[in-house]
């Protein structure tokens, strides 16, 4: 079975550790940091990464070079201070892909 992580800042991450999950707090002041973190944790045997939107916004070239693998999965996830609603776009879109229609949250 494959690991799962969360990455984003620490106060929206840390609540994750209590589940199970291994946890990777990183600055969002710190782009560098977290893309060297990004490409550990994928390149480590983690099937699903989380990472905050605030994160992803940060790494969004780093985060494309996976977009066409099988794993890992990466899934944005509202943090505690900055959300974009990015990841229930990406949430969304994902849907239509699959089921050809949008069945979640009908036409905006």
């Amino acid at each position: 079975m494959d690991k799962i992580a969360v990455m984003g800042d620490y106060d929206s991450i840390y609540g994750f550790a209590t589940l199970g999950l291994t946890t990777f707090p990183v600055s969002p002041d710190s782009p560098e940091d977290a893309a060297k973190t990004l490409k550990e944790i994928a390149g480590n045997g983690y099937g699903v990464i989380y990472i905050t939107e605030q994160m992803a916004a940060l790494l969004e070239e780093e985060i494309d070079r996976y977009a066409e693998k099988l794993t890992p999965a990466i899934i944005q996830i509202p943090g505690v201070k900055v959300n974009t609603g990015a990841g229930v776009r990406n949430v969304k879109k994902s849907v239509e892909q699959a089921v050809g229609s949008d069945i979640l949250f009908g036409n905006d």
